[in-house]
């Protein structure tokens, strides 16, 4: 698995490679298979010092980490566990991977515990933001699922099989099914390239002059097909370089097809014995090459770079991609399909588990970071996304469960339309433009599905699915009355939606005493499901406008008034509205922290109806709905 070369790992091990001693009941032969990347022989040392009595946290870390850097996830999550019930200090990083480890094998409920602890303990952390931004990651990615079809492929070998290319109607992937020099990281041969077309039932090597008795993987391609930058192991012109830690290193190279073979093989100028340059992706035009790096500057494990391709054929300097699209965690594998999406892996952004495929459009100015949900990721690493938009048709590379080897390729084909929704954030009462609002979609269970910002001009814009479904969008900026609507999704009408979210400028006092925060926060009614008394998710979008005003407005106090509809006797619906108004009011404390002091209310039953519908009097259910709500009546300002 660890073959798929995900530097990034290899510079997680660099940072923790810390020396221990025999004290520390670690035998030198373990420390020293540990430090030669040898995780399989160290697992096997490792156990035996455990079996002998050598429970220390420094074994069960190094424990821990063999497994973890060979994905071995269920007996890594068992000894990380096992290191933290000796209540020893550990670095942060092993709160993460202990959660990363949990995810892997599906306990998201301990994965998060330990996300929040990583979270607590660095505040400041990328990948903790973004946990904490998403309280609710695994609905969003729920919401975001469907739509690709995979089919785990023949040729797949019980190696590991990974980092796909397209090439002349079929292939270039990595695989370690040769029977050449063997790793030590996972007692498995290195990686050579190998290609397959379409209809071919095997694979055969892609290039004698290319492969090496060390790694090749992770191809791109000039669309004549003449040229190929592709990832190897720091071995150049018969010659194996390492850095000054006696690590031999990634880098990119680049060749040429001529007279029938690849010839011209060169060292990219941004390349360096001191740090990894990996996975090459070209983009639409092929004016920029992107790729992974741990090179000086990066912000993570590892960090996704361009270099612009002058006319003259010479490189520009790496560029990083910046903090929308990198994090602290590890981004790589990155893609550029012919409509100018990048794809990428990351285990920092938001997902299941493991690697992510994440996706963002490189001409939004937002770069809004997207999953893009199941059955495209798993609980375990996803990566080497590649897709022909025009067909819907690519690959993917997982190491999920039920696989056929190590790391398996997967040929996927996606049908699905997608619809645009855009629009522009303004101030209700002047019409001007209001830059930088936070816009949040939420669909029909409640989930949200975007979150926004708008550009300096106002502007904002998504793609997603075109399922029919109705939405919820809130903007919201400091200053201003949180503003939402509903729009509906509807496929049989091919037009985009376009939206215009009207901001109103707060005034700097509370409402008056008397006045209902329904009026004053153009609240949406507040229903309840017949005979129900449970929270619907359109309610809870409007109680939050409720939360954030007495949040606003610390010494503001409400009564909540609940009323039902008339259907059932007078008692019954007195009760049913008093158990109403107790969960309004324990939403409002429990969710969003209000003081109970600040609370009043009790339940109207069928004795406030706004229409007609009152006893024995035929309604529509739309009719009875109205009657079904709650009122917010400010007693003290």
């Amino acid at each position: 698995m660890k073959k798929r070369l995900l530097l990034s790992t290899l510079i997680t091990i660099l940072t923790f490679n810390v020396s221990f001693s025999q004290k520390d009941g670690i035998s030198s032969s373990a420390e020293k298979k540990y430090d030669n990347l040898s995780y399989v022989a160290t697992t096997k040392e490792l156990l035996k010092l455990v079996e002998n009595g050598n429970k220390t946290p420094e074994v069960y870390k190094k424990l821990a980490n063999a497994y973890y850097f060979n994905t071995q996830m269920e007996e890594a999550s068992k000894w990380y566990g096992e290191l933290f019930k000796l209540d020893a200090v550990v670095e942060y990083e092993y709160y993460y991977r202990y959660a990363m480890s949990l995810k892997a094998i599906g306990d998201y409920e301990r994965a998060n515990a330990n996300m929040k602890k990583f979270a607590v303990l660095k505040p400041d952390d990328s990948r903790a933001i973004l946990f904490s931004k998403s309280p609710n990651y695994l609905e969003t990615i729920e919401a975001l699922s469907g739509d690709f079809e995979l089919e785990n492929l023949d040729f797949n070998s019980r190696f590991s099989d990974f980092g796909t290319s397209f090439y002349k109607g079929g292939i270039v992937f990595a695989s370690s099914r040769g029977d050449g020099k063997i790793y030590k990281w996972n007692d498995q041969p290195f990686l050579d390239l190998y290609y397959i077309g379409r209809d071919d039932n095997s694979a055969k090597p892609f290039s004698s002059t290319l492969n090496t008795k060390y790694h090749e993987s992770s191809t791109t391609f000039t669309q004549d097909g003449n040229t190929i930058y592709f990832t190897r192991n720091n071995y150049y012109k018969g010659k194996v370089r390492k850095s000054d830690e006696k690590v031999n290193g990634l880098k990119i190279f680049r060749a040429e097809f001529i007279d029938g073979e690849w010839a011209n093989i060169t060292s990219m100028p941004f390349n360096n014995d001191d740090y990894n340059v990996a996975h090459p992706a070209l983009s639409l035009d092929e004016s920029r090459l992107y790729f992974a790096s741990d090179m000086p500057g990066t912000q993570g494990k590892s960090d996704i770079y361009y270099v612009d391709i002058l006319e003259d054929g010479t490189y520009g300097d790496p560029v990083n991609l910046g903090s929308k699209i990198n994090t602290e965690g590890r981004e790589n594998f990155p893609y550029i399909s012919n409509n100018g999406t990048l794809y990428f892996s990351s285990d920092g952004h938001v997902g299941l588990g493991g690697l992510d495929i994440f996706m963002t459009k490189l001409d939004d100015p937002t770069q809004t970071v997207t999953n893009l949900g199941k059955p495209i990721n798993s609980s375990r690493d996803d990566f080497e996304f590649i897709i022909d938009e025009f067909s819907n048709e690519g690959y993917l590379t997982s190491n999920r469960y039920n696989g056929k080897g190590d790391d398996d390729i997967y040929r996927f084909s996606r049908s699905f339309c997608t619809q645009l929704v855009s629009g522009t954030t303004v101030n209700k009462e002047t019409n001007a433009i209001i830059p930088y609002a936070s816009v949040v979609v939420i669909n029909e269970k409640g989930i949200e599905v975007q979150n926004l910002t708008s550009d300096q001009n106002g502007s904002f814009s998504y793609e997603g699915p075109c399922n029919k479904q109705k939405y919820n969008i809130i903007a919201s900026k400091d200053g201003y009355i949180q503003s939402d609507q509903t729009f509906i999704v509807d496929p049989t009408k091919k037009e985009d939606v376009v939206l215009k979210l009207n901001l109103t400028p707060e005034t700097t006092k509370p409402a008056d005493v008397g006045r209902d925060l329904v009026e004053v926060l153009d609240l949406k009614p507040i229903y309840f499901d017949f005979d129900k008394s449970n929270i619907r998710p359109d309610a809870e979008v409007e109680l939050w406008k409720v939360i954030n005003y007495m949040k606003k407005y610390p010494t503001l106090r409400i009564e909540v008034q609940s009323h039902t509809d008339s259907r059932a006797s007078d008692d019954y619906n007195m009760a049913l509205s008093n158990r109403r108004n107790v969960a309004t009011k324990q939403y409002i404390i429990k969710k969003g922290g209000i003081s109970p002091d600040r609370l009043e209310g009790r339940g109207y039953g069928e004795t406030m109806l706004v229409n007609r519908c009152s006893n024995s009097v035929e309604c529509t259910e739309d009719e009875h709905d109205w009657n079904r709500r709650s009122n917010f009546i400010v007693i003290n300002r």
